[in-house]
């Protein structure tokens, strides 16, 4: 099993299949609208800008797990993202990445998929890097840029 066997939902409702992104390199990212890393927005968005299409993808996870920090709508999350960041990557419906409700995505991401060792997500904006046969190959911490040079040489390679 690879992130291209996972499917859900945009925050539009349409359905998405993660084997659409087969061939790509591809930052997942639980994303809030009330917390303190949320300008982390803008630098996703420019990350998405500068690489984002044939060969990257980011693509964001609502979720209201770490404090109440996404209590919004599909609604509300949208225009938010649009009005204030220009968010132009692929927005998914609010999800659970932690305990009973975990989404069977952060289940695989955090345990199975990631064959190194048991993660948990540690807060909004913890970034999951997967490889283009979607294969996981790194987790990045919630307080790390996602334009660290780190970052922008995986996508680059």
């Amino acid at each position: 099993m690879n992130l291209h066997h996972f499917k859900c939902n945009t925050l539009a409702g349409e359905p998405f299949d993660f084997s659409e992104l087969k061939g790509k390199k591809v930052m997942l990212v639980n994303v809030a609208s009330e917390c303190g890393l949320t300008p982390q927005y803008a630098q996703l968005q420019e990350l998405y800008t500068e690489f984002g299409g044939e060969h990257f993808e980011i693509i964001g996870f609502p979720c209201n797990d770490f404090a109440g920090q996404e209590p919004g709508t599909a609604d509300e999350i949208a225009t938010f993202c649009s009005r204030n960041y220009g968010v132009t990557f692929p927005i998914m419906e609010k999800i659970h990445v932690l305990g009973e409700k975990q989404h069977p995505l952060y289940t695989w991401l955090c345990h199975s998929g990631n064959k190194h060792v048991d993660l948990e997500v540690k807060w909004n904006f913890h970034k999951f890097l997967v490889d283009e046969e979607g294969e996981f190959v790194r987790e990045v911490d919630p307080r790390t840029s996602p334009v660290e040079p780190e970052i922008v040489e995986w996508i680059k390679k």
